[in-house]
């Protein structure tokens, strides 16, 4: 977005995150015209997000089987969905992608009609009803569930395992301390601003996530799991703030 209409924008009391985002002060959505951008914006602000994407389909090769179900909760626009599917071509499974956005949903259907093992739905997690699976992706997703939900989300998920399925969580973190908060909010910073983001983008975003994305620590998350019942969890993932998690059943 140009310096003038980001002015502009400003000018009538919205905050700009990114050309063609706005969202305003504890109130970031992935309505609106976020659905159209999101695969560029979230690009640009998750470190390795796609190379993320290729390791979750990678690391599908180990429980995806012939006949099996695969859910990926949180599915956005369907991008993973669609890069699992391409990595077990030929395999007779299905992927179901569980979506609360409707604008989002549209996208991700529209996005997903050439591939037939694909279903999207506008699903919460809390009242689907999911049937027994093998994979259970969550990509970003668990840290915008209010934390006084996400045991009930994660109790869920592993009873909908089949012994020896996987459930594959990639989450930002929190620091461990104080002092280690202070560094990786500061390197991020960086990465963003590497990234083309505007200082007054990076901090409009911010505002914007204020009670909305809640992250917790590397073993808030790993004592998550382990109260559902995960005994053998693993962390395949680590960049600065960014954490990605494997925990089988």
């Amino acid at each position: 977005m140009s310096e003038a209409n980001a002015r502009a924008a400003e000018a009538a009391g919205k905050s700009v995150v990114d050309e063609h985002i706005e969202a305003d002060n504890a109130r970031w959505s992935f309505g609106g015209s976020v659905p159209d951008h999101f695969e560029d914006h979230i690009g640009k602000s998750v470190p390795h997000y796609r190379a993320g994407h290729d390791m979750v389909a990678a690391i599908s090769d180990f429980f995806i089987h012939e006949g099996s179900t695969a859910y990926e909760i949180g599915c956005s626009t369907a991008a993973l969905c669609r890069r699992i599917a391409e990595q077990n071509e030929g395999r007779n499974f299905k992927i179901v992608g569980l979506e609360i956005e409707p604008n989002m949903v549209s996208v991700a259907k529209e996005r997903t009609k050439d591939y037939a093992n694909i279903e999207v739905r506008q699903a919460d997690i809390l009242s689907e009803e999911l049937e027994p699976a093998d994979l259970i992706v969550s990509y970003y997703t668990v840290q915008f569930i209010q934390p006084a939900l996400r045991q009930q989300v994660i109790d869920k998920i592993y009873k909908s395992l089949n012994w020896g399925g996987a459930f594959i969580m990639f989450e930002k973190v929190r620091g461990p301390d104080a002092r280690f908060q202070d560094m990786v909010s500061s390197l991020y910073v960086d990465f963003k601003l590497q990234n083309g983001f505007s200082e007054a983008e990076i901090v409009n975003k911010t505002r914007s996530l204020k009670g909305v994305l809640e992250p917790f620590s590397t073993q808030g998350n790993i004592d998550m799991m382990n109260r559902a019942g995960f005994v053998d969890i693993m962390t395949v993932f680590k960049h600065i703030c960014f954490e990605g998690f494997v925990a089988i059943k």
